[in-house]
């Protein structure tokens, strides 16, 4: 077995080759062959996904996954579905992004001060990760934001992630998910949560563009440098 990767595009191309989980590697794959019919004519990435932005993140957001159809079709976290919309319009509005919205790889977005990345690297069947898959990629996870050395709040989208940041944090007992919860970590940073920006959630109203706003403004501010005692 190789030695693991030292850095961030060393690591991007670990998690890129990585065929660790059987049923995820099966149905990514599958779906990359069978496609969604608006999209017949792509080639899908149909691997899993590292995480994207500035290496010099202050604020780090976690999703689940990638979407099948979305950054398992174009090859780039939260690109190309209604999620990554809706992140990346957020996201813009805050001045994190340099446009609103993320359609494919070579689209120009750039972070600015944020990175973005899951718990999961592949697309899992009805974006349902089982726990031996979470915990199989959290190695992943733990070495992405251990290089990340300027982090200093994290987001997490949706109980999942969030679940998977506290366990990466070893808080005990572990934290109840609410949308807009801030909980300070043992090593003094930050964990703010949202709902996720799934369509569920969005097409509801459960989670509307101002909420979202809020609560990136709020990881946002816990990822300013503290002022002087």
């Amino acid at each position: 077995m190789p030695l693991p990767s030292s850095g961030l595009e060393g690591l991007a191309r670990e998690i890129e080759d990585c065929r660790l989980c059987p049923r995820l590697v099966s149905w990514r794959e599958q779906v990359a062959v069978t496609k969604r019919a608006s999209y017949a004519g792509e080639e899908y990435w149909g691997r899993p996904l590292p995480g994207f932005g500035d290496p010099g993140a202050s604020l780090v957001v976690v999703g689940l996954a990638p979407a099948a159809h979305g950054g398992n079709r174009t090859g780039r976290i939260f690109t190309g579905d209604r999620s990554g919309d809706w992140l990346w319009a957020a996201l813009y509005r805050t001045g994190l992004a340099s446009q609103a919205r993320s359609e494919h790889r070579g689209d120009g977005l750039r972070a600015r001060g944020a990175w973005v990345t899951a718990a999961v690297r592949c697309a899992p069947p009805d974006n349902r990760p089982t726990p031996a898959e979470r915990d199989t990629c959290a190695p992943y996870l733990a070495r992405e934001l251990a290089l990340l050395t300027g982090a200093r709040a994290f987001l997490a989208l949706g109980g999942f992630a969030f679940g998977a940041l506290s366990a990466w944090a070893g808080l005990r007992p572990r934290p109840r998910f609410a949308h807009g919860a801030e909980v300070e970590l043992p090593d003094g940073r930050w964990l703010v949560a949202s709902y996720h920006p799934s369509q569920q959630n969005t097409f509801t109203g459960r989670l509307t563009e101002r909420m979202l706003d809020e609560v990136v403004v709020a990881a946002l501010r816990h990822a300013q440098p503290a002022g002087p005692a």
